[in-house]
């Protein structure tokens, strides 16, 4: 009985041991390597308070695996944004969170620059609000499309490098087409189209860097009602 209780008393201190050796390094935090990188778990807090910035694990100065970012509401942390670190780059997959935990957005950043496909939602559902594209500049590139709240189409348009670039249509919840536009470099320009919430043409005529040029037909009911003709000409025209 003697010899049970002494090994029951050398088990119990050994757990406290084994307890209070890993308890230490479960709590580091904050550390750096040799080089002074930061290095392991990693926690901030908001100036003057005990609510976490972000959180995270670094290896060597890298962030890796997966961070959490906070901001202040009501003096207490909100949970932001996520970011999933690739270990063999600068990319992270990203989602962005509403203060009540509702996924705002998702896509990928590389640095600071968003990349590739982001996908946005309907703040007051689960909807895609947009989906669109970046280049590796962090600009617009390809095709963005934005739709209503019941899935119908609202928006197609083009980019490239950041401009509107190409056809541009926007629909109504209907899913009748409204405008017709052709972008270059950001502006209006060639043959577009207006109509009216039924689908019938209001109006119709070319764009040039942006303004009307040459003969716009206007219509009423879908018939022709009147033309003008929105030709610029110079100011000062030289005399021949």
């Amino acid at each position: 009985m003697i010899k049970q209780n002494r090994m029951r008393g050398l088990f119990f201190m050994f757990i406290l041991t084994m307890v209070a050796s890993f308890a230490p390094a479960q709590n580091i935090v904050n550390q750096f390597d040799d080089d002074g990188k930061r290095h392991g778990i990693w926690k901030k807090y908001f100036d003057k308070t005990d609510q976490l910035r972000y959180e995270g694990r670094f290896q060597h100065g890298k962030e890796i695996d997966t961070f959490k970012f906070y901001t202040l509401n009501n003096k207490k942390s909100v949970l932001s944004a996520i970011k999933v670190f690739n270990a063999q780059n600068d990319r992270a997959y990203v989602k962005f969170l509403s203060s009540k935990g509702k996924l705002i957005s998702e896509g990928t950043m590389n640095g600071r620059l968003y990349s590739g496909k982001w996908i946005y939602y309907h703040n007051k559902s689960d909807g895609i609000l947009t989906t669109e594209y970046y280049n590796d500049n962090g600009k617009l590139e390809g095709e963005k499309i934005v739709f209503y709240p019941n899935g119908n189409i609202a928006e197609k348009s083009n980019y490239k490098d950041g401009n509107l670039e190409g056809s541009s249509k926007w629909y109504s919840e209907k899913g009748l087409l409204l405008k017709d536009f052709l972008y270059e470099n950001n502006e209006l320009h060639g043959l577009s189209k207006y109509y009216d919430a039924n689908g019938i043409i209001l109006a119709e005529g070319q764009y040039q860097k942006g303004r009307k040029h040459g003969i716009w037909n206007y219509y009423e009911d879908g018939k022709l009602k009147e033309t003008k003709d929105h030709t610029r000409r110079s100011k000062n025209p030289k005399k021949q």
